[in-house]
């Protein structure tokens, strides 16, 4: 593994859940191992809702190590270490800091006992996320967070997470790929819910992986550079490599 992706000549930037951990068994340990035998040419950041002691935990158990990690929605953009520490990336982060405001008690203050919101305890640095539930919640708790000058975030059916304003997958994604000089062409977006739209349609070659949600489906514009596989998870991810031809994949199992 190596944090210089200069020489690489394809980039998988790509979501975990039901993305990149989705799809068969034997899918998986297709992609993963064909990621591992090219770890000279291909280079991998998660891009996730996750926080990084998940991913820490993760790659522990058999997942391939990404190169980088865009966490916790976009707020978090890390290197991983060869000591395999995830490791914040501080001039990427000023600006996501300086959005965010340190407004996480006032967050959690607002929302307080709000209809259909269940706060999640993760002390995450530059959010706040709940359970959502759709049957009982009342919208009027995004008026009072972009009140607040912060943005929501409602996917998956079950996620409420109150990000900086302006932040979130797609414009970190930039920002990661500008600070390591990578061009989009070369890079793979890859997600399966409306949380990875704005990663989606930042300008990347990008895949909605088979088994998406359909509002993101929905919210998805047509355009050559973005596919909607038919194959679920990883496979979706290899689908998409092949159409795009962006690297020699192996043959769909």
């Amino acid at each position: 593994m190596s944090t210089d992706l200069s020489g690489h000549r394809f980039v998988l930037a790509t979501d975990l859940d039901g993305t990149f951990l989705g799809g068969s068994k034997a899918d998986r340990a297709q992609l993963y191992n064909w990621i591992e035998e090219n770890r000279t040419t291909v280079g991998l950041i998660f891009v996730s809702g996750r926080d990084p002691d998940f991913i820490h935990e993760l790659c522990g158990s058999g997942v391939p190590w990404p190169d980088y990690v865009i966490g916790d929605v976009g707020t978090t953009i890390a290197r991983v270490t060869p000591g395999r520490e995830i490791a914040p990336i501080e001039e990427l982060e000023e600006d996501i800091a300086a959005r965010w405001k340190d407004s996480g008690n006032m967050v959690r203050e607002t929302l307080d006992g709000h209809p259909g919101l269940e706060v999640q305890t993760t002390g995450f640095r530059y959010r706040v996320s709940y359970d959502y539930d759709p049957e009982r919640f009342d919208p009027s708790a995004t008026d009072k967070i972009e009140a607040l000058g912060l943005d929501v975030l409602i996917s998956d059916n079950r996620f409420f997470d109150v990000l900086p304003g302006g932040v979130s997958k797609g414009p970190s994604l930039l920002r990661l790929l500008s600070h390591l000089d990578i061009a989009t062409g070369d890079v793979l977006a890859a997600g399966d819910t409306l949380n990875d739209l704005s990663m989606l349609v930042a300008g990347t070659p990008a895949v909605a992986v088979g088994g998406s949600e359909k509002p993101l489906l929905d919210a998805l514009p047509e355009a050559d550079r973005i596919f909607r596989a038919g194959d679920i998870g990883a496979a979706g991810i290899l689908e998409a490599v092949r159409y795009f031809n962006l690297h020699a994949a192996p043959e769909k199992v």
